[in-house]
């Protein structure tokens, strides 16, 4: 007895890897047609989104690579390159945000916002002539999630002359829309230094800091079903202490990795994870003295199996053995924010809208 296409289609090719399942378009129509409708592209992306497909991809200029990534040593294996589809004139990208193997970037020089896929290469350009849909790096947050209906949205959050405005793109229709987006004035100035949005949960989270006056530190949490935002301090840190906290998704519970340093020469690094309405320390590093600022500034992400990496691109900076493995195969993206890259997973999400 023969198969149908439709067992075929959803039955075994949702678990081929996602560029083999690209191969099959061209077996004939009929698998065409069905390897192209929004339900395949769900299906797919379900078995798909495993914390050992993982990949990193790094970009450096016009050269855009991505490496496999060995969850028990902390090794990349070898790269393999993609060519950029964009228009003529681009001068490199910056990584904004990442969500189920699509990328939201900005192109260089022209700052237009745009939904990529690098598994696929197909690309949708956000902006419009009206101004919307282009990037500043220096006043402006992006966060990427999803909606009803398997919708993906861009949050678009830009600050002018003390004012923060909110547009929302939706693959699904094509097009922004504005909306309110009441945070405390002195955030909308250029004193304080916006995270781009980590997912979790049906919640956007950004942090927002600012070091060398007021010292304000802050989470703004924004619900992406009810478009609301809340505050939320940072976890605990000494007065003395300079530091960054970074946002990261893990099984679906919000940590956030928070570097200190103390007296100009030790820096730590602890993991904490948002418990409801308070902040709970998982893990602490031991203090790492004479760490030159040239090398501390490369640091672009962390992983750990029971030994933390501090990752530089595709090599190791510093590694911490720790007494337990609470946090298996977790990847974190860092400053995977700007010219560097993001840890993703190949699959067939299209920027666009699929019936």
């Amino acid at each position: 007895m023969s198969l149908g296409v439709e067992v075929i289609v959803f039955g075994i090719l949702t678990r081929l890897p996602a560029k083999q399942a690209t191969r099959c378009k061209i077996v004939c129509k009929d698998w065409c047609a069905l390897l192209s409708t929004r339900a395949f592209e769900t299906s797919h992306c379900s078995r798909s989104l495993l914390p050992c497909n993982q990949k990193t991809l790094l970009t450096r200029l016009l050269v855009c690579s991505v490496y496999p990534m060995d969850f028990k040593t902390g090794d990349y294996g070898t790269p393999t390159n993609i060519q950029f589809p964009f228009p003529p004139g681009l001068k490199g990208i910056s990584t904004l945000a990442h969500l189920d193997g699509l990328l939201c970037i900005s192109l260089q020089p022209t700052n237009d916002l745009v939904l990529w896929n690098p598994t696929t290469t197909k690309y949708k350009l956000l902006s419009t002539p009206t101004g919307q849909g282009l990037y500043n790096n220096v006043n402006d947050a992006v966060g990427l999630y999803k909606g009803p209906a398997d919708d993906y949205n861009v949050l678009h959050i830009k600050r002018t002359t003390g004012v923060t405005t909110a547009h929302i793109y939706s693959r699904r229709l094509g097009t922004w829309r504005q909306i309110p987006f009441d945070t405390q004035p002195e955030y909308a100035t250029r004193m304080f230094i916006w995270s781009h949005g980590t997912l979790c949960g049906n919640t956007l989270y950004f942090t927002i800091t600012e070091e060398w006056d007021v010292f304000i530190n802050v989470v703004i949490a924004f619900n992406t079903i009810t478009e609301k935002i809340n505050e939320i301090p940072f976890p605990p840190v000494p007065p003395t202490s300079v530091y960054e906290g970074v946002l990261a998704n893990v099984q679906d519970s919000l940590q956030m990795l928070l570097m200190t340093t103390s007296g100009g020469t030790k820096k730590k690094a602890d993991l904490w994870t948002l418990n409801g309405d308070r902040w709970d320390n998982l893990f602490s590093t031991p203090p790492v003295t004479r760490i030159p600022f040239s090398t501390w500034v490369t640091f672009t992400h962390f992983m750990t199996n029971g030994t933390w990496y501090f990752m530089s691109g595709p090599k190791k900076l510093y590694e911490f053995a720790t007494e337990n493995n609470p946090l298996d195969r977790f990847y974190a993206g860092n400053w995977f924010q700007g010219d560097i890259g993001a840890i993703f997973t190949e699959t067939l999400v299209s920027p666009t809208h699929l019936n």
